[in-house]
């Protein structure tokens, strides 16, 4: 993989995309839109499920001279807290909860 990156298996790779490298893992989830413009999950068994309206409202990131959206911290957290209800196939991780802790501190939530 380009840059030492190693693809590691997960859900769906139409709906998300895993590497690793040096110990750290780094997910990308896929979007689309649907025929209304709200932003959906692109594929795997939910495609087409809106979500949180407001999860690009975290301002524009940029890495390398590119530019995108950013998931806004409030977005983030409650996708945190109901991955695991959505879908109970899911472990509750520690990871998570420190996670939302995080978020919720510096977003003043």
């Amino acid at each position: 993989m380009r840059l030492g990156y190693t693809e590691v298996a997960g859900p769906p790779a139409e709906l998300q995309r895993d590497f690793a490298k040096d110990g750290l893992e780094s997910s990308f989830t896929l979007i689309d839109r649907d025929h209304l413009g709200r932003i959906v999950v692109a594929g795997g068994p939910w495609a087409g499920t809106p979500w949180p309206q407001d999860l690009l409202d975290g301002g524009p990131g940029g890495l390398g001279g590119l530019s995108c959206p950013v998931v806004a911290p409030r977005a983030q957290s409650e996708i945190k807290r109901m991955m695991p209800v959505w879908d109970p196939s899911l472990p509750r991780r520690e990871k998570e909860q420190v996670d939302i802790a995080l978020l919720e501190r510096h977003s003043g939530a």
